[in-house]
């Protein structure tokens, strides 16, 4: 009867193209599917093909769309902020493993993991501006304020590479660590946190040159980050030790801690802050945690290998800034 009943609004969300006001969708890398979660009754409600290998979404400058990466059928599926419905697949974006857009949303840039490369499009028509091949499976993308650079991480090779996004020339690459994932740019401009999913935590670099500052001692298989939208405190998740920390990017500290099996990902926070959403890679589910009690709440099952997570806008019509996303099942992206 469960599954009658799941089968019954799936049917009707597809055949309306709308989804209810507090939707979430769930990536399933391995499964070639996304997931249609109700916030309210913690069920999955729908779940949709696509391409094959979806990891990680991001938000267009004009905060009309979410973009899905499939990165072994080379194009994304734009589905509309509010209601989930489809609106485009664009293709001809080479494996489109991690995706993000400069902060003035002139440039859109993908890490072609599986293809040891970078792109550098204009983000008017997805023009490509150049593509760069570099050993090492780049991985996770951020940019500085200006727009100028992108920061790649290369997981194979342990280094941050920094590219100029008009010329597309390598500014630097420098070892940072084993199998950096995750990396953001602080709200100062001035420190990139980047997480190593080899290691037990994260290191502060200059995004200068590249030149490590610090390091902070998280969790083991620290791999990617999630702003809580204070500009001074980030989720982190660590893949191996199962746990999500909240750090203290001003005291560079750990502030608490909460623990969540099964290797998680990828984070959302809902629009009212109170919940964050986190994929469990290696479970098929996808756990939510109250973020004032730091607490496991709720762990819902979803489809295989769950990577990118990401709550539908119903009152959105701004730009939400970058989508976080991430692996298939044994690879440490």
């Amino acid at each position: 009867m469960k599954k009658l009943a799941i089968a019954t609004i799936a049917l009707v969300f597809a055949t309306t193209g709308i989804a209810q006001a507090d939707s979430v969708l769930v990536l399933n890398s391995d499964e070639a599917s996304y997931s249609v979660i109700s916030r309210s009754s913690r069920t999955e409600i729908a779940r949709h093909p696509v391409g094959r290998e979806p990891h990680h979404l991001i938000v267009t400058p004009d905060g009309k769309e979410v973009l899905i990466g499939s990165t072994v059928t080379n194009e994304l599926l734009g589905l509309d902020i509010k209601t989930g419905e489809r609106r485009r697949v664009v293709k001809d974006i080479i494996d489109p493993y991690h995706l993000g857009f400069s902060p003035d949303g002139k440039w859109f840039v993908t890490a072609a993991y599986r293809l040891d490369h970078v792109d550098i499009f204009h983000a008017d028509g997805f023009r490509l501006a150049g593509r760069i091949f570099i050993d090492g499976l780049p991985s996770h993308l951020a940019f500085d304020k200006d727009s100028k650079t992108v920061f790649v991480t290369l997981q194979q090779s342990g280094r941050l590479a920094a590219f100029d996004l008009k010329t597309q020339a390598l500014k630097w690459s420098v070892p940072i660590g084993t199998a950096p994932a995750g990396v953001v740019m602080l709200p100062d401009d001035k420190r990139l946190l980047v997480a190593l999913t080899g290691e037990d935590g994260i290191v502060v670099v200059d995004p200068k040159n590249g030149a490590i500052q610090g390091n902070l001692q998280t969790g083991k298989g620290a791999h990617n980050f999630w702003p809580k939208g204070d500009g001074r405190h980030y989720f982190l998740s660590n893949r191996v030790e199962g746990t999500v920390s909240l750090l203290d990017t001003d005291q560079m500290k750990v502030v608490s801690n909460v623990r969540i099996p099964g290797g998680p990902d990828c984070m959302d926070i809902t629009l009212d802050g109170k919940e964050l959403w986190v994929t469990q890679r290696f479970l098929r589910r996808v756990a939510v945690v109250d973020i004032e009690q730091m607490k496991v709440v709720a762990s819902i099952p979803v489809g295989k290998s769950p990577h990118g997570v990401f709550m539908l806008r119903p009152g959105s019509t701004a730009g939400q800034g970058p989508i976080r996303a991430v692996s298939t099942s044994g690879e440490t992206r």
